[in-house]
């Protein structure tokens, strides 16, 4: 199973989100690994009143084993339901990489 399909089913099974998108940015970084950047847009009810840190550290939880094993990078936008959509649904696109083995 790959590791985007991990996270994914992850996330989905904790939090119940409304939205997981899971995207696998690896493409966009130096180096051999096919799966260690990752992007996550999450919008679930968990995180209605709760600070940004405790989301992170929430999903840091979840994730633990996979980022034990391998992935490297995580881009998290994480929301409650009002703030997506006070955000129009949108998540801001990632900077391109600045890692000195990019070609």
């Amino acid at each position: 199973m790959s590791m985007q399909i991990k996270i994914q089913e992850k996330l989905n099974a904790e939090l119940e989100p409304l939205l997981a998108s899971v995207e696998n940015e690896s493409h966009m970084h130096g180096g051999p690994a096919t799966e260690s950047h990752f992007k996550l847009t999450v919008v679930s009810d968990e995180f209605q009143d709760v600070a940004l840190v405790k989301r992170h550290q929430l999903v840091y939880k979840i994730l633990k084993e996979e980022l034990q094993g391998g992935v490297h990078a995580l881009a998290m936008h994480l929301y409650a339901p009002t703030e997506w959509s006070d955000r129009n649904q949108a998540a801001p696109d990632s900077p391109d990489c600045r890692g000195g083995s990019k070609s």
